[in-house]
């Protein structure tokens, strides 16, 4: 099971803050390819993913009993 969290406006695309999905293993490439066909909405958007609080490589690893974040640009001043 992997567990991925969703900041900010990405609550609101998704009606949740995180979830659970069962699977033992995934690229984060095969994990935005997923979310993009599960939220069509992600498409037009840049996110950035994190892995156990660490930014992540399109071709990091992800494996079951990590934590994922969505996370989109933030900006201020």
């Amino acid at each position: 099971m992997i567990r991925v969290c969703y900041f900010a406006g990405l609550r609101e695309i998704t009606g949740k803050s995180e979830e659970t999905i069962d699977r033992a293993e995934w690229t984060v490439q095969e994990l935005m390819d997923w979310a993009k066909e599960t939220y069509p909405d992600f498409k037009n958007k840049t996110l950035f993913v994190a892995v156990n609080e660490e930014y992540a490589r399109p071709d990091d690893v992800i494996r079951a009993r990590d934590a994922i974040a969505f996370i989109p640009p933030v900006s201020g001043g």
